[in-house]
């Protein structure tokens, strides 16, 4: 699964948000097909949660090809387990 939170950050005048899924395949995947290059990137070791920052006119394009909407709550939950998870693979 896919993920947006609502685009509520402001950076050189325009709103962002972040995408994130539930693996990191499908991540670059659906950023590519929003035309979102990979050099946009932002994972370990630079943060912890493997995302893409995306405008909310890139978020609006996400919705329509399926991602979900999550508020800030359900994002930080999702960042969670990406920490989980990828720990887990770190240890194995």
């Amino acid at each position: 699964m896919v993920y947006v939170d609502d685009a509520i950050w402001n950076w050189h005048g325009l709103k962002w948000c972040h995408l994130l899924a539930d693996d990191i395949n499908e991540l670059h995947g659906f950023a590519a097909r929003l035309g979102i290059s990979r050099a946009s990137y932002q994972g370990p070791p630079k943060t912890t949660a493997p995302h893409y920052d995306i405008t909310g006119f890139e978020r609006a394009r996400a919705l329509a090809l399926g991602a979900k909407s999550c508020s800030r709550q359900e994002i930080v939950a999702v960042f969670r387990l990406q920490r989980v998870a990828a720990a887990k693979r770190a240890r194995e």
